[in-house]
């Protein structure tokens, strides 16, 4: 496998998202949000200062129509006034709290101090993943050689990692370190593609849980959510509340510990962000270096049990309200080290497959090292990789990794550089690169290594 970059990855078939956009709602109930949630959103906006009803439909992302309502209500209730008018209708209306206004205000952020787009119902986001599971295609051998085009894979793992992909559940990557297991993971998300939709927010029970994370989820800004600008019918609005985003692929490291798989309440700000498993929904989650966390592997292999076994998990509010969420993330276990000194018999049970990352061939090493080549716009000789075998590999016993490649090519550039040469690959630099790279096994002052002449490689 190499570890060359990808290129941009395809959105599935003709880059369209997999299911359609919600609707926007058109009345209060179709929010699915209480008169009580909606005012306190409107005088929350409002405590921080004027705006007009256009404003505060943008900031809650909702439809003017929706909550006018519940401004003239407020306004009844003596809780708003209108100070102005910036254009026809009420909409164009610039509203700001009255001082009974400001003091519900101040009673609803010291409950909740969360003022942005409203909220999704947790009932419609369960639909929406139910749905997205129910629509997933199958992979064939044709997509996942296109997914995973920027690498170098054996045939025999490509037909290993595409039944584990149309399983749906989950994959155990394991093998020698450097022989690129993150990488073929991250490419399984390119493999599946589309792009999906994601509340920004969900309500449970009156509280709020943020869902949508700009680290790990690619806000698709290429198209309009609406529709084709040359289309002569118009497309339905869309639910603003809900983000076009291309399939997740969330990945964690040495750093993931078990409060990361729980909802984070914030106490000052009083309200949660979604675990991090619950932004992998339906894309894949990849916990790499898995065995090197800062918890024992049977504490993290025991928190997945559950739903790895009934696609559901549990989450638990502060209030002690536990309640459940699809798990239709394909989890990818990556390690290097043994599978059985981190997990029994009955936990590797529930991962039905396990991929062996295999060192590569001779050839597939020279395929990887001609491909990084091309990425550095070096010009590649296949006589160098007879000169690193016979130099180093063979003589050390070192054993060929898919990363060598990669890191090896990239410190001839920076050595090149370094010089104030054009970069270019010699044996001259090879030697100073690999005195680098590779660790001297005597370490003993004076200890030089004679060379081997080879005058084949290139200089």
């Amino acid at each position: 496998m190499t570890h060359t970059e990808p290129t941009t990855p395809p959105d599935g078939p003709g880059g369209e998202a997999l299911l359609g956009p919600p609707d926007a709602p058109t009345t209060p109930e179709a929010t699915g949000l209480s008169f009580d949630q909606l005012t306190q959103l409107l005088l929350k906006v409002l405590y921080f200062g004027e705006a007009s009803g256009s404003e505060i439909a943008e900031r809650l992302h909702l439809p003017y129509a929706v909550f006018d309502g519940f401004v003239q209500h407020a306004r009844a209730e003596r809780l708003v006034e209108v100070r102005g008018a910036a254009g026809t209708g009420s909409a164009g209306y610039r509203y700001a709290v009255t001082d009974l206004g400001r003091d519900r205000g101040r009673q609803y952020l010291d409950v909740c101090q969360y003022v942005g787009p409203a909220p999704v119902p947790l009932a419609h986001y369960v639909a929406s993943v139910h749905a997205l599971a129910a629509a997933r295609r199958a992979v064939d051998r044709e997509s996942i050689e296109a997914g995973c085009s920027h690498l170098v894979i054996s045939p025999r793992m490509f037909d290993q990692i595409g039944p584990a992909i149309n399983s749906g559940r989950s994959l155990f990557l394991y093998g020698p370190p450097g022989n690129g297991k993150t990488v073929v993971a991250e490419a399984i998300g390119r493999v599946l593609g589309g792009d999906l939709w994601v509340p920004r927010a969900i309500d449970v029970d009156g509280q709020i849980i943020t869902l949508f994370d700009p680290v790990n989820h690619v806000e698709h800004v290429a198209c309009s959510a609406s529709g084709d600008g040359h289309a002569l019918v118009a497309a339905r609005p869309h639910d603003r509340r809900w983000v076009r985003v291309r399939r997740p692929v969330v990945v964690v490291g040495g750093e993931l510990t078990l409060d990361m798989l729980d909802l984070t309440f914030n106490p000052i700000a009083k309200f949660y962000e979604a675990p991090i498993q619950l932004k992998a929904n339906g894309g894949v989650f990849v916990i790499d270096d898995f065995g090197r966390q800062r918890v024992p592997p049977r504490d993290l292999l025991n928190r997945w049990i559950v739903p790895l076994e009934s696609r559901v998990d549990y989450l638990t509010l502060h209030t002690g309200r536990k309640f459940e969420v699809p798990f239709e993330t394909f989890i990818v276990f990556a390690t290097n080290l043994q599978p059985e000194t981190l997990a029994d018999e009955a936990f590797l049970r529930r991962i039905p497959y396990k991929v062996l990352a295999r060192n590569p061939t001779f050839d597939e090493y020279t395929r990887i090292f001609a491909l990084n080549c091309e990425r550095h716009t070096l010009r590649f000789d296949p006589v160098i990789i007879e000169y690193l075998d016979r130099r180093y590999y063979k003589p050390r016993g070192i054993e060929m990794r898919a990363c060598h490649p990669r890191d090896l090519v990239e410190q001839v550039v920076d050595l090149c550089r370094y010089r104030g040469a054009e970069p270019a690959i010699s044996r001259d630099v090879l030697d100073s690169v690999c005195a680098s790279y590779f660790i001297e096994s005597n370490m003993s002052d004076g200890a030089v290594e004679e060379r081997p002449r080879l005058e084949a490689v290139p200089s």
